[in-house]
């Protein structure tokens, strides 16, 4: 389901996607993951972005120098002198930038770029939150992806942990018979962390009419958040932490780390 949602958006000719989440949550090597499926010789793609995190042939990279007034912004208009078919912005920071995303999203270009925002919802209020007008947000906006990074248990130190059913009922999880959970007990390979690598924790949510409307309407991000997990079927951040974790992937006190806000 989160693939499916994240191919048909990308599959769109104009319009923009947001990644979200905090600093070091993978926002970036997510978008430069759907750029390097999207490099094609027929497409003309460039990105504005501080810094320049990874240098990728084909790509017309910019990076912003503040001190010349190279800014986020005045990038953005020089860029869409260019006639680019896909924009990446590194990051929207302000008004003025979101409000050049979102128009050249509406004229022809499909923009990718990051917001600092909790969950997915919530970059749909804080763009309105800067400034930008709600009915411009809802008709550029195609799909918004929170994510974060946790720890991927060690594969080589691997083994079955207890979880007490108390536990597991104080936080709402369901208590499945014969549902195993993991830990690493450390060895050479993680460095006796019990880890090794990481996995990424998504919330993906598609733009419908209806969640347009809520929007226009004036509707809080908790509202919609929680008609996107009724209709939509989307998983939030808490949710697709729980099924790693049923998966045998990671573990409860990850979920809990990378989760807590929500």
């Amino acid at each position: 389901m989160l693939f499916r949602s994240l191919q048909d958006a990308i599959a769109q000719p104009f319009g923009m996607i947001l990644v979200t989440g905090p600093t070091g949550s993978g926002k970036s090597t997510t978008l430069y993951s759907i750029i390097n499926e999207l490099n094609k010789v027929d497409k003309n793609i460039i990105t504005i972005e501080d810094p320049v995190e990874y240098v990728v042939d084909g790509l017309t990279q910019i990076q912003v120098k503040p001190d010349i007034g190279l800014t986020f912004a005045e990038g953005l208009k020089a860029i869409l002198r260019q006639s680019p078919d896909i924009v990446m912005v590194g990051e929207i920071r302000d008004y003025e930038t979101a409000d050049i995303a979102i128009k050249a999203s509406l004229t022809g270009q499909m923009v990718y770029s990051t917001l600092h925002t909790n969950d997915a919802a919530g970059a749909l209020t804080r763009l309105v939150d800067m400034g930008v007008e709600p009915f411009l947000v809802s008709s550029s906006l195609v799909l918004v992806c929170a994510q974060r990074l946790c720890r991927r248990i060690c594969p080589r130190c691997k083994e079955e942990m207890d979880v007490p059913d108390k536990v597991l009922r104080e936080l709402g999880i369901p208590v499945k018979k014969g549902q195993s959970f993991y830990h690493g007990k450390g060895c050479d390979s993680c460095r006796h962390t019990g880890f090794y690598g990481r996995l990424g924790v998504t919330e993906m949510m598609p733009l419908d009419d209806h969640v347009r409307e809520m929007l226009i309407l004036g509707k809080s991000s908790d509202e919609i958040k929680e008609y996107a997990r009724k209709k939509l079927g989307m998983l939030t951040l808490w949710e697709d932490g729980l099924q790693k974790l049923c998966d045998g992937e990671t573990t409860l006190d990850e979920v809990l780390r990378i989760t807590s806000n929500d």
